[in-house]
């Protein structure tokens, strides 16, 4: 059940004006200063944009720019019409892996080389690892997946969550912090009309990469993860040559 917390922005806290208009890193740092002074735990709740834009005297959407840097660094989920949650430790002084990832085929193929050797690792540590609890998340995820997909003929966000749910079952949060780089570039191959199809073949290895989780078998669940990939490899080379 997600945590939430409190939080009482006093005028003697971390969120002092800045004398010069801050970059995101400034406000990431001044916000990870605030999140360690306050104690706050993954799935802790931060407070509200417009308090956090009244103590660091910034524009909403300079803060938003920041909020969303984090978010695709995976440290943060936005959540509409709940908030904002942290989904990572953090402290002020972390160093950032930002990647800048284009969403054209090429682009695609090369990062998903990378995502081939993480994915297959998360997947087989996750065998090793999972507890019930994180079995629960995974399979709800599949479940949902697999509604969605039938019901509109594509998953893209359901089946973002359940390889997120995959990371996290790793128990290395630096899995989904990297791949959550790669997300907006697959998010918007993904989602290209003429790509509606991409990776339809491989929903049915979902449930077995599952299944292979929760069977422990780190081996199977590494496999299936590499014909999950060859899958997507073979349509982005098809699309490709189109």
């Amino acid at each position: 059940m997600t945590n939430f917390v409190a939080i009482n922005l006093e005028a003697d806290q971390v969120f002092e004006a800045k004398q010069t208009r801050p970059t995101d890193v400034q406000i990431l740092d001044a916000i990870a200063v605030f999140v360690c002074d306050a104690k706050l735990k993954i799935g802790d709740k931060l407070p509200p944009e417009r308090e956090l834009v009244q103590r660091l005297q910034v524009s909403r959407n300079t803060l938003r720019e920041a909020l969303k840097r984090w978010e695709t660094l995976g440290i943060i989920k936005r959540r509409k019409g709940s908030g904002t949650y942290l989904t990572a430790e953090i402290r002020p002084g972390d160093s950032f892996l930002s990647l800048n990832i284009k969403s054209d085929p090429q682009s695609i193929l090369n990062t998903l080389e990378i995502r081939r050797t993480l994915e297959s690792e998360a997947g087989a540590l996750a065998a090793i690892r999972a507890t019930a609890e994180d079995l629960g998340e995974i399979e709800k995820c599949i479940d949902e997946v697999e509604r969605v997909h039938h019901l509109l003929g594509g998953a893209g966000d359901q089946d973002w969550e359940f390889h997120c749910a995959i990371y996290r079952a790793s128990h290395n949060p630096i899995f989904e912090q990297i791949v959550s780089g790669m997300h907006d570039a697959f998010h918007a191959f993904f989602e290209a009309p003429a790509h509606q199809d991409f990776a339809d073949g491989s929903l049915s290895l979902h449930r077995d990469l599952f299944n292979a989780i929760k069977a422990k078998n780190p081996e199977l669940a590494r496999s299936i993860t590499h014909q999950i990939i060859d899958i997507s490899e073979r349509d982005v080379r098809r699309i490709a040559s189109d």
